[in-house]
């Protein structure tokens, strides 16, 4: 582990008290470019997974793909060699990190889509001890970045998915498997009724953030530039296959053809661990 992998014991707590905490300078320029080939890369040859979520094909898109590492050679290099796995180990103390998933976004400049305030961990079907990498591809304002809800983490609360395209459909709480899911509050509609986490971020800052965190974009702000964002989940060893809804089934049936099934750990070919790093 080199010194820029490392994390202080102040960051570890913010994490821990927070469910969300900025790191400083832990990508170099080399693993950001590397990102931003990717990206170009999965552009011009998208995986089954990409999505456009911006509705009017006439107005500046907002674009996502999501597990593509095993399928864009510049992702496979940064899941499996950058500090990703080292940073998510401390931060979660555990012994080992396997892969979740990884996701990137794209906004292009004049783009009024964003991602709605939500929590990670309902949206598949995956339970355990979790964390998330965002890593901006582009210098960040507090304005235009991600917001974070102080502590949601720890409300022992799971919020339903809510589709990126569609924003903030309105719903009733909804049993599955035996645990309620509960609609997301508005945070958009009086950003004030909610301690806020948001950061100024230079190229090479991330941010770690617990699956469990409320999280979303602010309706302030519409991006003047192009910006691209790519984000890891990551799981201690006791994350497992869980069911949360068939609002999951499409990402559900990709891994379930890998062979995965309900109670399965999520370790594997298609859950690679990252962390001790593995010889290739």
């Amino acid at each position: 582990m080199t010194q820029t992998d490392r994390i202080t014991q102040d960051e570890i707590a913010a994490f821990q008290r927070d469910g969300a905490v900025v790191l400083r300078s832990k990508f170099s320029t080399n693993w950001l470019d590397l990102l931003r080939a990717g990206i170009d890369a999965d552009l011009a040859n998208p995986t089954d997974n990409f999505a456009r979520h911006t509705k009017d094909l006439r107005a500046p898109a907002y674009f996502e793909d999501y597990w593509a590492w095993n399928k864009i050679p510049q992702f496979r290099d940064f899941v499996h060699n950058s500090p990703c796995g080292s940073l998510a180990a401390q931060l979660l103390d555990a012994e080992a990190i396997n892969l979740v998933m990884d996701n990137w976004f794209l906004r292009e400049a004049g783009s009024t889509s964003r991602p709605p305030f939500h929590q990670d961990l309902s949206y598949f079907d995956f339970e355990g001890t979790m964390c998330v990498l965002w890593l901006p591809l582009e210098p960040v304002t507090k304005e235009n970045g991600i917001a974070f809800v102080k502590g949601s983490h720890l409300w022992d609360k799971l919020f339903m998915r809510v589709r990126f395209a569609d924003g903030h459909p309105s719903y009733e709480p909804t049993e599955v498997a035996g645990r309620t899911y509960h609609p997301p509050p508005d945070v958009n509609a009086d950003p004030d009724a909610f301690e806020l986490l948001q950061w100024d971020m230079a190229l090479g800052d991330c941010i770690f953030f617990d699956m469990r965190t409320l999280h979303g974009g602010l309706s302030s702000v519409t991006p003047t530039q192009t910006v691209r964002r790519f984000t890891l989940r990551m799981t201690a060893p006791d994350g497992v296959i869980r069911y949360r809804g068939d609002w999951a089934k499409g990402e559900r049936a990709q891994f379930e053809a890998a062979g995965y099934r309900e109670g399965d750990r999520i370790a594997g070919p298609f859950f690679p661990q990252l962390w001790p790093r593995q010889a290739s």
